[in-house]
């Protein structure tokens, strides 16, 4: 392998990998299938990809062709060297309007082309539910389709021309009447003319297999078209002409319910003839949530285009008026489609975990039947499965005939493995039995390809064998696909793992306590790998700041899978590539909620660091931020905080503690508050109120850096006729409480100086050990507050997060740490739940900035937004992550990272703003980078409703400040 990387290196321009991270990030694709390659090879042109070829070819290792893997049959992984197109071919060569074409590079991601042909009324037809991360030489070597093919048929029915190398170093360039054709593969079909007529099934979504029906004279002898599908072992693509379509002006969806999956399949063939250019569908099991969904428990979205929105809508009502069905709804909202459509699109991952969080996987995802036969096919699969002990929930393309579904096989064990077989063979007859293709998008790869006989027959096959050999004598590009096939139950990913539960700090409860299992969540759907944050998503922050694998969320789940397995990362929890990989992982828990399948990287990446360092010396940054809230106490407790501004405003003094403390020198240390919010609290007169009793949440960054926050809090909360009290004690001050033993404990705990602490710090740092410590006299501290079961405000969003997932999950054996997150509140919770009849002081202002990431993920926002709207606070905030993340851009190496992350939408949202917008920022992290990057000063909700509350009747509200927005 030493040699064959120096080889390479010689031969091309661009990057070779032999590395441990590069080959762990591509053992796997979305399927159940791992190989582990020799390496990967990045080819900036066709000139290196010829190169790899010349020299694999003559050491006899095999290439496969790779663009975002995510196809879901194991054919973009492999043994040999993988060609990575994402890098830098993947690139729009050109897109002419008049001939509506496109020319493209394999790399590029189909949105990409969606956007540059967007402006000219135009797009690509094919969509599959990844058009967001998938690239268009994937879609043309597994001849993708995607929700729209109804209308516009396949990839291969929107390809003109393409531009490939075969094996042997042959440039083609391959279009109809037998153009670019390699020598023999017109004799060869010629020859079979009667088989190429008769043999293959004629259905919408017939994947399977190499479509060499497409040389037929009377089809155009389309060598393009026949080379789609192929699955990367015919030739390497290097360019290709698409056809575009004239995307219409306007759109409407019509939502159908019925009462389960086979009504709604028996239904939707009847709705083609009606032209829509959509017919998904899904099942109830699959939905998260089914606000905005008509009744039923399975539903067909069915869009109709139209030259106006009355045209569209109209169409969309026909087939409403036209449909049998439970109830429906027209929604001609662009926004409400998109979130519409992302339920449909989101089925590919949550379809991983059945209703009772059984896993389920892939490997039948996608047979295709003749639509008018899906309802009697999905009744027969039904007891298939049945009669297998298995379950799975169908969903996909009903319009074309079209099923995606997950299965949960037992893929550990022998037995499990012995039923998948079984079961596998069963369905491939009973697709056939119904004229179906065993593949009806994702093309056979590995996890179909051992059944196609069952489909073809045996001298079809061979014809398959003889076609391959046509293109690549040699064997040499991604063999083990379509012909030849390894068995479809060995190279299975989840043989590698460890057998035995691996020990580990965090409870996991989703996951039954098991590492293994929660690794196992990625699937590779690969919406971590979006190149920009659609609406309100967060995930994956890193990855669009560095475009690199290894720093997606799916990228780390791969690392942290091979590192359980042991063969590629061989020094477990000490790995160097893990934790290179997780370095720069925000922590910004998008992943928990934007991921389909709730992968947790944040929660794995504390867990990874808590073993990484265990007898070891940690970061200076761990020891100085990690351990802040020791820090920012011991200040408090000596009174130094007014010494401490002065001596980092020092240059030299300030250098020197920055790199002491392992913080970025291009930061500037925040000050400290000369006096706290618990000071100011002990300070304040006795405030009366005879409403609900609360307890505000003195976190780290309110106490110590930004008590104003507190204050303001207070002063709503109070104005909303809520007592307010501090931790431990639950006096108000002024008020009263009945229960003398609480009394009699709090004045203790009181005496005791002791401080409430939610263990963020130490949890995003992997100090798990004293992050359970924390949390635990946390606990006991606020067993008053839990006894009495008064809601507990927490003003800064991450802190909340930490209390309401991290700490039971951390201290999943004590009932207190769940009784503790249900108590806790976000600020506007806690207005809207417990102070309903109260009413925010009118300031009729725009407003600009960020959901906090940590709200987005764990708290949700949307009593937040309500209370914005309520105080005539207008305009959506902005999604993303800030960048800074607590500790992570402050730490030595990520600034750049950080202020790419805030460039990425905060920084933009804010100058973008009216100038009297006010600027909503309601965690610490994200006003510190405002005000760093931008010199823009950001405010907590609360701030901001305060200073309502103070201005004179009347007045609509205090003039704008220098800097406050741009």
């Amino acid at each position: 392998m030493t040699e064959l990387a120096g080889e390479l290196r010689r031969a091309v321009r661009g990057e070779v990998d032999f590395g441990v991270t590069a080959r762990a990030l591509a053992t796997m694709d979305a399927s159940n299938y791992r190989r582990v390659p020799a390496g990967v090879v990045a080819p900036r042109d066709p000139a290196d990809v010829a190169a790899v070829l010349e020299v694999c070819r003559a050491r006899g290792v095999p290439v496969v062709a790779r663009g975002g893997g995510t196809s879901i049959a194991g054919q973009a992984t492999g043994t040999g060297v993988v060609l990575d197109f994402t890098r830098h071919m993947d690139a729009l060569l050109e897109l002419d309007p008049g001939s509506r074409t496109a020319v493209v590079q394999p790399g590029l991601v189909l949105d990409r082309l969606q956007e540059a042909a967007a402006p000219h009324g135009l797009r690509f037809g094919p969509d599959p539910s990844t058009h967001s991360r998938c690239t268009l030489g994937g879609m043309i070597g597994n001849n993708s389709c995607g929700s729209h093919s109804v209308a516009w048929g396949t990839t291969a029915d929107s390809v003109r021309e393409l531009s490939v190398l075969t094996a042997r170093g042959e440039r083609l360039r391959l279009g109809r009447d037998w153009t670019g054709a390699p020598a023999g593969l017109r004799e060869l079909a010629e020859g079979e003319l009667a088989r190429l007529r008769t043999g293959f099934p004629d259905l919408p979504r017939r994947i399977s297999g190499y479509a060499l029906d497409a040389l037929l004279p009377e089809r155009g002898a389309d060598v393009a078209r026949s080379f789609c599908g192929s699955e990367g072992t015919l030739g390497i693509l290097t360019e290709a002409v698409l056809r575009l379509v004239e995307a219409p002006r306007a759109r409407a969806l019509a939502v159908l319910g019925y009462g389960e999956e086979s009504a709604a399949a028996e239904a939707a063939a009847g709705l083609l003839p009606h032209g829509p250019l959509t017919v998904e569908g899904m099942a109830a099991d699959l939905v998260r949530s089914p606000a905005g969904l008509p009744r039923g428990g399975a539903w067909l979205f069915v869009e109709t285009g139209g030259s106006t929105p009355a045209e569209a809508r109209a169409r969309a009502e026909d087939i409403v008026r036209a449909a049998d069905v439970l109830d429906a709804s027209v929604v001609t909202d662009p926004a409400a489609q998109r979130t519409l459509w992302r339920i449909r699109e989101d089925a590919s991952g949550t379809a991983t975990r059945l209703p009772d969080g059984s896993e389920a996987w892939p490997g039948w995802e996608d047979c295709a039947v003749p639509p008018a036969r899906l309802g009697a096919y999905l009744r027969d699969f039904r007891a298939l499965l049945t009669s297998h002990a298995l379950r799975g929930t169908p969903y996909g393309h009903f319009g074309d005939g079209c099923i995606h579904v997950r299965i949960d096989f037992d893929l550990l064990t022998e037995a499990g493995v012995a039923r998948f077989r079984h079961f596998s063979e069963d369905l491939a007859d009973l697709v056939v039995a119904h004229g179906g293709s065993l593949s009806g998008e994702h093309g056979d790869g590995q996890a179909r390809a051992e059944l196609l006989p069952r489909m073809y027959g045996t001298e079809t096959v061979r014809l398959f064998e003889r076609a391959k050999a046509v293109w690549d004598p040699d064997d040499l590009l991604n063999p083990g696909m379509l012909v030849r096939p390894a068995p479809l139950d060995t190279n299975l990913r989840f043989a590698a793992l460890p057998s035995r539960p691996v020990d580990v700090a965090f409870g996991y409860p989703a996951d039954g306590g098991d590492f293994r299992a929660a690794v196992r969540r990625c699937v590779g759907v690969a919406k971590c790998r979006t190149a920009t944050a659609a609406g309100p998503a967060v995930m994956c922050p890193s990855f669009r700041a560095t475009g690199e694998e290894e720093h997606s969320t799916r990228g780390r789940a791969r690392l942290l899978h091979e590192m359980l397995a042991g063969e590629l990362v061989t020094d477990g929890w000490r790995s160097t590539e893990v934790r290179d990989a997780l370095d720069l992982c925000l922590s910004c828990k998008g992943c928990r909620s934007d991921c389909p399948v709730g992968v947790d990287m944040a929660t794995y990446k504390a867990e990874f660091l808590h073993h990484h360092y265990a007898g070891r010396r940690r970061p200076a940054a761990h020891r100085s931020m990690g351990r802040l809230p020791e820090w920012l106490r011991l200040a408090a407790r000596t009174r130094t905080a007014r010494l401490l501004n002065a001596l980092v405003s020092v240059g030299p003094l300030g250098r020197l503690a920055k790199r002491i403390g392992g913080i970025a020198p291009e930061r500037r240390i925040p000050r400290l508050a000369t006096w706290t919010f618990t000071a100011w609290w002990r300070r304040r007169p006795p405030a009366p109120g005879t409403g609900a009793l609360v307890v505000l949440w003195p976190d780290t960054f309110t106490e110590h850096l930004s008590p104003s926050v507190g204050r303001a809090a207070v002063r709503v909360l109070e104005a909303a006729g809520l007592r307010v009290a501090l931790p431990p004690t639950l006096l108000p001050r002024g008020g009263a409480i009945a229960d003398g033993r609480t009394r009699a404990a709090t004045a203790l705990l009181t005496a005791r100086r002791a401080r409430v602490c939610c263990g963020l710090t130490y949890l995003s740092t992997g100090q798990l050990d004293r992050a359970g410590a924390v949390l635990r006299r946390t606990l006991d501290l606020m067993e008053p507050v839990l006894r009495a079961g008064v809601p507990v405000v927490v003003l800064e969003p991450s802190c909340a997060a930490a209390l309401r997932s991290d700490l039971p999950e951390l201290l999943p054996d004590d009932p207190r740490a769940a009784q503790l997150a249900k108590a806790v509140r976000t600020f506007a919770e806690t207005l809207e739940q417990h102070a309903p009849g109260w009413t925010p002081p009118a300031l009729n202002r725009p407003v600009t900035g960020q959901t906090h990431c940590h709200q987005h993920a764990v708290l949700g926002d949307t009593p937040d937004r309500r209370l914005r709207d309520a105080a005539g606070l207008t305009g959506d905030l902005s999604g993303g992550c800030c960048g800074l993340a607590g500790n992570f851009g402050f730490e030595k190496g990520h600034f750049e990272v950080s202020r790419t992350c805030a460039e990425d939408q905060l920084l933009p949202s804010v100058r973008r703003a009216p100038g009297d917008a006010v600027v909503l920022a309601d965690g610490y992290s994200c006003r510190t980078q405002l005000e760093q990057l931008a010199g823009v000063r950001g405010r907590h909700l609360a701030e901001v409703l305060a200073e309502g509350l103070d201005a004179r009747p009347g007045q609509p509200g205090r003039p704008r400040r220098t800097g406050e927005a741009r």
